[in-house]
This record gives structure tokens, C-alpha cells and sequence, in this order.
């Protein structure tokens, strides 16, 4: 339109034309070469990128070095934890709502300190020489990084300080070939996460999915912080009403509240896990896992493992002190449920995070072997009339810290496929 009306105007009109014409052809020219020199910057600076991002990833190896469907396929290679720098965790509402009224005063006086000095020495000695066995087994054993727990943080929700890196089994989860980082319920295990992440790197640069799930504030609105416990009746109480003191204010949980079985994952909401925090495991592995939640007669859920331990292709330990109130969905699926024997831990040694069936807390190498409690005969018993060996192992003082050989390891890999096991 511009050019036809200053043709109209005659000689003068189509010079006019002709020289716009020029103007916008420069302007067009110069906008193209701009255009075109600011793509190639923006090229040459991604195959920079690339070319960088290529020299700090490794190739990605045929086959993945983290992959695990169940808690039985043969084991070869598991992360063991560290009791070094152990320190007792300051005493909040949540580790209150978690431990025995027994041990209140202990946690009152030694908050923030180191585990007694001779316990905590004969419990590293004895998860050495629980790695020394592991790769007697063949099993490749990997350690986290020793950390000073000492440390004072604060958020703008709270502080703490550290508590230790002794139970990978609570905050690593490994489903396929992904690492799944549990966000975690106890303020004092916030930054527990630093001390693997030397380890998830090196397997995410050989091919390994890395999932870390959303992080929680723990701010006060994630805690009842009237939860009332003075007695295990009141506990009972609770837990019977579905009351924990874990709110639903933001997701959170403890990896050791789920327990694999194929393509079916089963969790109970504890005081560490709640709804949300199951809901977001649930929707991040649909389709693949079904994720089941099943809950029990327990004052006291906290971790799945000592009370509902899968340890076959339908086969699982089930505490005869805290039955499953969906174990009939078990049998009709065809499982075989066993209940271990009662635990031979003496009354007076202190277990100061857990109970005494950390006995049934045993780690299956395959569906034949398995590391038990060498003082525990009874369970081991039960083992050999299942045509399981039993691969002896002592951890008493260990134990105290508040784990079981499954507390202690998360398996990293594991020879299987993925199966259904459960319908």
C-alpha cells in the first residue's frame, strides 16, 4: 500500500518509494546478519556445552550399574553404612514420638552429643567386619562419606544438628535402574543426604536415574507438636485412630517405610511417612509399580522392614506382635506367611532408636543365603527349616543405633528381572 500511494504522487512519489524501499531492504539485510551471527553464538555456545558436558558424563555402560526389582534377587553390590561421628539427635517432638519413655531422659542429657564412645567403637568394628563378610559372599560393598554431624544448621524453619549416616536403607530407594532420595521426616537427618551423594553421582554418570524427592521445610506445621505420648497404650490409641505426629502439611517419608516385590511396593504411613509423601512416590512410578498401602497393630510404626520383611518370591516375615490387618490379601494371592520366633536380645541392652525385632531385619544376599544376628539361634532355625542358609553375623552394639543388616545396606544391584509376584 505504501508503494502504490506514493506512485500516485508521481516522480517525486516514486523516488520517495524507491528510497524506503532501499531503507527497509538495509533494515531487513542487517536484522538477518544480526539474526544470524546471534544462532551461530547461540550454536557454537551449546556444542561448547555439549562438548563439556561429554568430558564430565561418562558413556552410558550397557548395563546399568543400579538396578534392583525386589529384596531377593542375588545381591552384588550394596551400600553399607558408617556409625563414625554417630551423634544422638537433639530431642524434638518427632524423635520423642519415635522412641521409648525410658530412653527420654537419655535423649534430654545427650542431644546433640556422640553415642556413648565404647558402644559407638565396638559398633563400627562390628559393620566392618559386616562388609568383610559381604565380599567374602561377592558382593562389592560401597561406603558413604564420613561427615562431622556436629555441625550446627539452621533453615528458616529450624535448626539442628546432624545425627548420622549409618542407615542408608531410610534415605536411598532403589526401584529399576533409579536412585530415589527420600526427603526424610527428622530435622536432624535434613543434610543425611550429603554423605551419599559422592556415591549417586558416580552412579548417575554411568547411566543410573537420580530422583530426589521434593525436600520438606519441617517447619512446626509439619509436626503436632502436642502429640500425646507418655505410654505405649497411648500409642496404641493413636496409631488406632490413624493419628501421627507427622501431619499432612508436606509430603515426607523414610525409604524404609516401602518394601519391593516386583512391580508392587507396599508402605505403611508411620510417624515418618505420611500421605503426601506416599502420593508423590505413587504418582512418580505409575504405570510400572502399583504401589499398596497396608498398615498394622503397631503403638509405634516407624520402617516397614522390622515388621514386614519380604524375603522371597511370595514369601515374608510377618511380626506376630504387630499383625498385618490386610495379611488375608496376602494369602488369597497365594503367599506364604511366616512369623520369626521371639527375639533373644536381653531386656537390659539399649536400644535406644528401635525395638527387639530388629532380629526379623535381615538382609537376603539371594533366596538361599541370608545375614542374621549370630546371637539370634532361634531365627536362624527358622532359616534352615526354610532350606535358607543363614550367614552368621554379630551386630549387638550396632543394632542399639537403630537398625537390622536391612537398616544397615540399601542394595544397589541386584541379578533379576521385573516381575509381577503379587495380584
Amino acid at each position: 500500500m505504501l508503494r502504490v500511494r506514493c506512485l500516485r504522487g508521481g516522480s517525486r512519489g516514486a523516488e520517495a518509494a524507491h528510497l524506503i524501499g532501499a531503507m527497509l531492504g538495509r533494515a531487513v539485510t542487517g536484522w538477518v546478519q544480526r539474526a544470524f551471527q546471534s544462532t551461530s553464538s547461540s550454536a557454537a555456545a551449546i556444542q561448547s556445552q555439549v562438548i563439556v558436558e561429554d568430558t564430565i558424563t561418562e558413556p552410558v555402560t550397557p548395563e546399568c550399574p543400579v538396578c534392583a526389582f525386589n529384596e531377593w534377587d542375588p545381591l552384588e553390590e550394596v551400600i553399607v553404612g558408617r556409625a563414625e561421628n554417630a551423634r544422638v539427635p537433639p530431642f524434638t517432638v518427632e524423635v520423642k514420638a519415635n522412641t521409648y519413655e525410658k530412653y527420654w531422659p537419655f535423649y534430654q542429657k545427650f542431644g546433640g552429643q556422640l553415642f556413648p564412645e565404647d558402644h559407638l567403637t565396638k559398633a563400627i568394628a562390628e559393620i566392618e567386619e559386616m562388609c568383610n563378610i559381604l565380599r567374602l559372599e561377592g558382593v562389592t560393598v560401597r561406603r558413604p562419606e564420613p561427615i562431622d554431624w556436629s555441625c550446627q544448621y539452621s533453615t528458616p524453619d529450624f535448626t539442628s544438628t546432624g545425627m548420622y549416616a549409618a542407615m542408608p536403607r531410610d534415605i536411598l530407594l532403589v526401584v529399576g535402574n533409579e536412585i530415589i532420595e527420600a526427603p526424610m521426616a527428622w530435622r536432624s537427618r535434613f543434610f543425611e543426604y550429603r554423605a551419599y551423594r559422592p556415591l549417586i553421582k558416580e552412579y548417575f554418570r554411568k547411566g543410573a536415574k537420580w530422583t530426589t524427592a521434593p525436600k520438606p521445610t519441617m517447619s512446626d506445621d509439619l509436626y503436632d507438636q502436642d502429640y500425646p505420648i507418655r505410654s505405649v497404650e497411648d500409642r496404641h490409641i493413636l496409631a488406632s485412630q490413624g493419628k501421627f505426629v507427622t501431619t499432612e502439611h508436606e509430603p515426607c517419608f523414610d525409604a524404609a517405610d516401602f518394601i519391593r516385590a516386583g512391580r508392587d511396593i507396599f508402605v505403611q504411613r508411620s510417624q515418618v511417612t505420611n500421605y503426601m509423601g506416599i502420593e508423590w512416590m505413587r504418582r512418580h512410578l505409575a504405570p510400572d509399580y502399583n504401589i499398596h498401602i497396608i498398615s498394622f497393630k503397631d503403638p509405634n510404626p516407624m520402617h516397614i522392614d522390622a515388621t514386614f520383611n519380604i524375603i522371597g518370591p511370595g514369601l515374608v516375615l510377618s511380626n506376630p506382635d504387630r499383625p498385618c490387618r490386610q495379611i488375608d490379601m496376602f494369602i488369597k494371592a497365594g503367599w506364604t506367611v511366616v512369623k520369626p520366633p521371639t527375639p533373644l536380645i536381653p531386656d537390659d541392652h539399649p536400644l535406644w532408636m528401635s525395638s527387639k525385632w530388629l532380629s526379623m531385619n535381615v538382609l537376603m544376599l539371594d533366596e538361599k543365603r541370608v545375614m542374621v544376628d549370630a546371637n539370634e539361634i532361634s531365627i536362624q532355625k527358622m532359616f534352615e527349616r526354610l532350606g535358607i542358609r543363614p550367614i552368621k553375623v554379630n551386630i549387638r552394639h550396632a543394632n542399639s543405633l537403630g537398625g537390622g543388616f536391612h537398616c544397615w545396606t540399601t542394595d544397589v544391584r541386584r541379578r533379576g528381572t521385573l516381575q509381577s509376584y503379587f495380584n
